[in-house]
């Protein structure tokens, strides 16, 4: 038995009938495109975070984590309801509800259950803690109620709790990474159609490594700042008369900018098209086997995020510049912004030397040490027990 399903049983006096795990996702490029239709090219985590879970006979629903010392939070699925959300079911219980109230509200026959959560995805960390919580439930949700769910429409319902439950307006890419990855590949995604395709990619046998460098610096994409970007962005499709900003192309850029007065919709415009574009010219490096030279688009990007979109922050873009004076191909932040990581794209035999740096330059800023490791491409979400 796995120490998730072993704590399952210590919680509740029985053991579970399964245990699910999703991954946290790290995106290689292709930031604050999602919501525009546009695309991205993320990869799995080997982070995950596992839900151990078993049916009820009663229909209730009890939620309990590892991770957050709250005790069990017992809820009636029929009183689940985003306009007046139950007692209990705020903080991190708020994800597996509204998965349930999502699964529940697209028709399917979900009953009750008693779920223990244990996670390795750093939270805030811009790692999509979120994310692989939300799949884990709604994966063992599935399996346990006999519901045959695609990965998509799987990651989904995952993204429509997030939505429409917590309230935070994000697109379907990180739960897409978190369902649908492969080992050793990265995902490109098309938002709109959710057309995937898998890239091989692999750092150690290039002799690279990708570095994650947490900062430790904490986001809240609920607070309205993420809200903003998303109505900026859909504004100034509607402005330009497009369904969507992914309808710009790249080569007609310049003139749509002309025809926008607001420079803060340029802005956002400006870095949501370029974004696509790297996103596109860092896959077809990737499938020529030229990872070295996808890192001046890390960078590129990181600046596109810094100025025209204005989600990094000080400690973001202290990791960045350091790592890449210490002898990185590339960097950039990665995730919604605001704190939370950022990847740097170095030679294996470099990782000392930048780590070091990293720390260094943290430690002289009087920034908290950040929390540096090696992001390789795992697989998606599995039962795994």
């Amino acid at each position: 038995m796995s120490g998730t399903a072993q704590e399952f049983k210590e919680l509740y006096g029985y053991p579970p009938e399964g245990v699910w795990a999703a991954p946290g996702r790290v995106n290689l490029i292709g930031e604050h495109t999602d919501y525009n239709d546009g695309f991205a090219l993320p990869f799995a985590l080997p982070q995950r975070t596992e839900a151990a879970a078993a049916r009820r006979t009663d229909g209730m629903l009890r939620l309990h984590s590892a991770d957050t010392p709250s005790g069990v939070v017992t809820l009636d699925p029929a009183e689940l309801d985003p306009a007046r959300p139950p007692k209990g079911s705020d903080g991190w219980a708020a994800y597996p509800a509204g998965v349930l109230w999502a699964l529940r509200e697209a028709g399917l026959p979900v009953g009750g259950a008693d779920l223990h959560v244990r996670s390795e995805v750093p939270a805030g960390a811009g790692l999509s803690s979120s994310a692989a919580l939300e799949v884990a439930t709604a994966l063992a949700l599935a399996d346990l109620h006999g519901i045959p769910l695609t990965r998509p429409e799987l990651a989904a319902l995952a993204r429509r709790a997030e939505n429409a439950y917590v309230g935070v307006p994000c697109g379907v890419m990180d739960q897409m990474a978190s369902a649908c990855a492969t080992d050793g590949h990265a995902l490109h995604l098309d938002t709109r159609s959710l057309r995937q395709a898998h890239i091989p990619f692999d750092c150690a046998a290039a002799g690279l490594r990708l570095l994650v460098i947490d900062t430790r610096v904490k986001h809240d994409l609920a607070d309205g700042a993420y809200a903003e970007r998303r109505a900026s962005c859909h504004g100034a499709a509607a402005a330009l008369g497009l369904p969507a900003l992914r309808d710009l192309p790249y080569r007609e850029l310049e003139q749509a900018l002309a025809r926008l007065a607001d420079p803060v919709a340029r802005s956002r415009v400006r870095h949501v098209v370029t974004e696509n574009e790297r996103v596109v010219r860092v896959e077809a490096l990737l499938r020529a086997g030229r990872l070295r030279e996808t890192g001046p688009l890390l960078t590129e990007g990181h600046r596109s995020l810094r100025d025209d979109y204005a989600v990094s922050c000080a400690e973001l873009d202290l990791a960045v510049a350091t790592a890449n004076a210490a002898g990185a191909y590339g960097a950039r932040m990665t995730g919604g912004g605001f704190g939370g990581s950022a990847l740097a794209l170095i030679d294996a035999e470099a990782e000392p030397v930048v780590t070091r740096a990293v720390t260094e330059a943290f430690a002289r800023a009087g920034h908290a040490p950040p929390r540096i490791t090696v992001a390789a491409p795992s697989a998606g979400a599995a039962r795994i027990l």
